[in-house]
């Protein structure tokens, strides 16, 4: 494939994705930026959506298993080249199912400006009894009925979403990437030939179209609003971010949590939130996702439904004190892409020569990006994916 040609790369969407892919399209060795102008044309801010607002779990347990190995060496090659446990709180951590029954509601032990102290001999050794790591002694031992390894030393590890965003983002910048402000309006073609991007500058409020012979589309959920052929939904999720009453360990834990109801105590319901401790001493948490607000226009018009949050707070609250007397520094919401038809996510020829879809992540797109960063730049430029072989993730298969 010809690269000593002039090539206007256009990428739609400034998400997690999007930025990865103007990273790694500026470390190919055919790039040239006196011959290849990248633009990145995302619709609010960066890491403005779910690039921003998600957990940041990495796993080599994580699907789809065409991918997953790739991405995994690639954030650990990221972190060690560009800092990334300061930069962007790259860390290995331990990961576990967690089964436990919560405390009601009104039960006020550990209220709001008690000063919790870690657990006593006697606790630790109840967490012990029930195999739960003696380290997470930020878990209330009564309430704990087990625990299960989801993996292996080296097998998991995190970032800070927002800030793994935004720093690979710049770097991209830095190497000639030209990041603009804009919300796409219209792909145009020419003879099953991409030909230039439109969109609404988001400060002018005024139209521009500019040249392209390659774009990728990278929007996240909102790939349908810029192209409609693709098989991409959205799904509401909310979280919250807590900085608990002291530092708690590196886990990130999946967890089944029986809640008494406080109207009734024979009464129960069952909720899983996903809880993350981060190395900035802050405690990441999420709950179930929902379809009950259709996707806006960009991720700046999010609605957050504060009882939705608040739901998590007192769920992950009911099996940990140190959560629950806790500052809530963020309540917040985003929308995941999804697959309509299952599997995914789409890497790769949408159909028209030049133009490219990445998307359909769920919730992996943190984990799957670099990944998809680095097949994204050998489709451009070497014309089919190299580094991994992704025949079942092409989007010819599901347009």
């Amino acid at each position: 494939m010809a690269t000593n040609t002039k090539r206007e790369i256009v990428i739609i969407g400034g998400g997690i994705i999007g930025s990865c892919s103007a990273y790694y399209l500026t470390r190919h060795p055919s790039y040239d930026p006196a011959l290849h102008k990248i633009t990145l044309l995302e619709a609010s801010e960066i890491a403005g959506g779910a690039s921003g607002k998600a957990g940041g779990l990495l796993a080599l347990w994580a699907y789809p298993s065409a991918i997953v190995p790739l991405s995994f060496k690639l954030h650990a090659d990221l972190a060690k080249e560009h800092n990334g446990k300061d930069a962007w709180g790259y860390r290995e951590v331990n990961c576990g199912q967690l089964i436990a029954k919560g405390r009601p509601a009104q039960d006020k032990k550990g209220a709001a400006g008690t000063s919790l102290q870690k657990r006593d001999s006697a606790a630790v050794g109840k967490l012990r009894a029930a195999g739960i790591p003696s380290d997470l002694d930020w878990l209330a031992p009564d309430s704990l009925r087990g625990y299960e390894s989801m993996s292996d030393p080296g097998e998991t590890a995190q970032v800070h979403p927002y800030l793994f965003t935004t720093s690979i983002a710049k770097l991209a910048e830095e190497k000639g990437v030209n990041i603009v402000l804009g919300k796409v309006t219209n792909i145009g073609q020419d003879s099953d030939q991409v030909q230039s991007v439109t969109y609404t500058d988001k400060v002018s409020g005024e139209s521009h179209t500019i040249p392209a012979t390659d774009v990728i589309v990278s929007a996240g959920p909102w790939t349908r609003k810029v192209f409609p052929p693709a098989p991409i939904s959205a799904t509401r999720a909310h979280s919250v971010v807590i900085r608990p009453t002291r530092p708690v360990s590196a886990y990130t834990l999946f967890t089944n949590i029986e809640l008494p109801s406080a109207s009734n105590p024979k009464r129960s319901t069952v909720v899983a939130p996903e809880i993350y401790a981060r190395p900035d001493e802050t405690v990441y948490a999420c709950g179930d996702g929902d379809h009950l607000v259709p996707l806006p226009e960009t991720s700046a018009d999010i609605e957050v439904d504060q009882s939705r949050c608040e739901d998590i707070i007192n769920s992950v609250g009911s099996i940990s004190d140190e959560l629950k007397s806790g500052e809530v520094t963020k309540r917040q919401a985003c929308y995941l892409p999804n697959v309509a038809r299952g599997g995914g996510p789409l890497i790769g020829h949408a159909g028209v020569k030049g133009l490219y879809l990445a998307s359909g992540h769920t919730c992996w797109g943190i984990q799957n990006a670099p990944g998809t960063g680095k097949l994204i730049s050998e489709f451009v430029f070497e014309g089919g994916a190299k580094s991994a072989k992704i025949a079942s993730l092409d989007p010819r298969n599901f347009l």
